[in-house]
């Protein structure tokens, strides 16, 4: 679920902030009709499925004012007591977004599994009527072209926490499926098949469980310092490589705040030119990386006098 590391393609943080606002709040206005229509088509359509779905779809408002307040604060450049700036701030949000899918994933799972051992020992679900269907119906489809929209931005945006809102979205119109098939299966069946709507509901928790972990893993590791991947890495050695003036480099620590690089490097060069000359290897050197991972890239870059046969643990960070 992670956006597009290795591109070229430079965002402005202004426009940014925007996009990610924009998209969340038009997410937020079609979640209150939605929510208060199934909430209602639950009660007057006689359908608990229903009426679980509509109170599933609540949890989007959470969502959707978390992505708002979190980009917001994400957009602001380093203070005072954030020297890294604030980019884990949208880290945080998606981990959030990815523990409320759970939570939501968690209920609908054992409200599922209650009304199957219910069924199953004899009770007789109720009949729920059209009403009900009409708005299973209107919630997929709308709950589908929000996450197609807001999925859309967050890839061009290249923000996770969206993307995540996004996954949100579609895990409500699979909720919707769900309770599209039970209900169908309620009216149009036989008394005994009203147990298809909590087994859907069931199999839909799964799904989302499921997307909730993909969204989790990632953030989680980014808010415990995880390395950058390899090839993103490697990517990195080969451009440190091409600066004029670095003989090789050693000690590469990579990390990930919300949407920039951090990066940590010890370069070796001349030990014979000046000072200067050394800080514009190093200031080539931030500047390359810039240029190529955008202008949110942190560098440290450590300066060091390079002797003719040296030879570095790290083999993979090393120019031969």
């Amino acid at each position: 679920m992670e956006s597009d590391l290795n591109t070229n393609e430079r965002i402005d943080l202004k426009d940014r902030t925007h996009e990610a606002v924009r998209i969340t709040w038009t997410g937020f206005s079609a979640n209150l009709v939605l929510s208060v229509g199934k909430i209602m088509a639950g009660v007057f359509g006689k359908s608990s499925a229903m009426l679980a779905d509509g109170i599933h779809s609540l949890s989007d408002f959470f969502t959707d004012l978390i992505v708002i307040i979190f980009i917001r604060i994400s957009a602001k450049k380093e203070d005072r007591n954030h020297h890294y700036g604030h980019g884990k701030y949208e880290t945080l949000a998606t981990l959030i977004i990815s523990l409320m899918l759970m939570v939501a994933a968690g209920a609908l799972l054992y409200e599922g599994a209650c009304k199957t051992i219910s069924s199953l020992s004899g009770a007789i679900l109720p009949r729920p009527t059209c009403l009900a269907l009409i708005a299973a119906l209107i919630s997929i489809g709308i709950k589908e072209w929000l996450y197609r929209i807001t999925a859309k931005v967050g890839r061009k945006i290249k923000s996770d926490a969206v993307i995540a809102n996004g996954w949100h979205h579609r895990s409500d119109a699979f909720s919707s499926v769900g309770t599209f098939l039970g209900i169908s299966g309620a009216m149009f069946l036989s008394e005994r098949w009203r147990i298809l709507d909590p087994i859907a509901s069931i199999l839909v928790s799964l799904l989302i469980l499921k997307v909730a972990f993909q969204l989790f893993k990632p953030a989680i590791e980014e808010l415990l310092e995880k390395a950058l991947p390899d090839n993103i890495e490697k990517e990195i050695g080969d451009i440190i490589g091409r600066v004029s003036g670095v003989r090789a480099f050693h000690n590469l620590k990579t990390r990930k705040s919300g949407n920039n690089y951090i990066i940590d490097v010890h370069i070796k060069v001349d030990p014979h030119i000046t000072v200067v000359a050394a800080h514009d290897i190093a200031s080539g050197v931030e500047d390359a990386l810039s240029d190529r991972f955008g202008e949110g890239t942190q560098s440290s870059i450590h300066t060091e006098p390079y002797f003719h046969g040296e030879v570095h643990n790290q083999d993979k960070s090393t120019l031969m």
